[in-house]
């Protein structure tokens, strides 16, 4: 049974979390995907990694994810990002940071580089997915698809078996959040992990990601056949595989 936690960061928002503390040591911080949460495989598998390591760990579920409280459809990059400063900064505090971040939460991962860039050492990024809503959403969009979210507020677009609840908002609010154009000369191990049959992020956005850091040692890995979630155990495998040589 997982113990989950609740933080409250104002009168109307509390978010939970996972965590394990460990004195004087790194944290490894895992960030989620879109409309993703802490049920998943990867959060599971990233905490027992920690605890085996003697590293601390946190992962969030960002506002209207999960069983944290909020909208899904109040959400954007911005709130989740602060969502997660708060916390990194409540439960990290000042021990150095590996962030794990899987598709948005790449990007997320990528926005902490703002207030966390001396406490981060390695960041390792699974199918990353930075300025996804411009590039691999609204610009995919049809003339009437666009319309109908400029007149509503709201475009309900289907994917697979999942209906994802688009709102202008949003996409306003990821122009603001630009980060392919950043440079970040932090010395650090940064790994992409991004499957070759992804259908949802292509992998040329993880070496999109890997331009940004221009001083890193950087490595691409191709999981061949992988899909975007990567949550298979051969897959998980590799992931580890990968996060052990950022922590080393």
């Amino acid at each position: 049974m997982t113990n989950f936690n609740y933080i409250k960061l104002n009168k109307y928002k509390r978010i939970r979390y996972l965590k394990h503390n460990q004195k004087n040591s790194d944290y490894i911080v895992f960030l989620h995907g879109f409309m993703s949460d802490l049920e998943g495989k990867k959060p599971q598998t990233f905490l027992k990694f920690a605890k085996k390591n003697k590293l601390g760990f946190l992962a969030l579920e960002y506002s209207g994810h999960g069983k944290s409280s909020g909208k899904f459809t109040n959400g954007n990059i911005s709130k989740w990002t602060k969502e997660t400063n708060q916390l990194i900064k409540k439960i990290v505090k000042k021990n150095r940071i590996i962030l794990i971040g899987s598709s948005m939460g790449a990007w997320i991962s990528i926005n902490q580089f703002k207030l966390f860039t001396k406490q981060i050492v390695g960041f390792l990024g699974i199918g990353s997915a930075p300025e996804f809503l411009e590039n691999l959403m609204w610009k995919k969009f049809t003339r009437k698809m666009k319309l109908e979210t400029i007149k509503n507020g709201i475009y309900n677009l289907k994917h697979g078996n999942y209906i994802y609840p688009i709102t202008i908002q949003l996409i306003k609010d990821g122009r603001k959040n630009k980060v392919l154009n950043k440079k970040i000369k932090s010395k650090i191990n940064v790994t992409m992990v991004h499957g070759q049959k992804d259908e949802v992020v292509p992998t040329f956005y993880s070496k999109k990601v890997l331009k940004i850091f221009q001083k890193a040692k950087k490595k691409l890995v191709i999981v061949k056949n992988g899909d975007h979630s990567l949550s298979s155990p051969k897959w998980i495998k590799i992931i580890k595989r990968e996060l052990m040589l950022i922590i080393n």
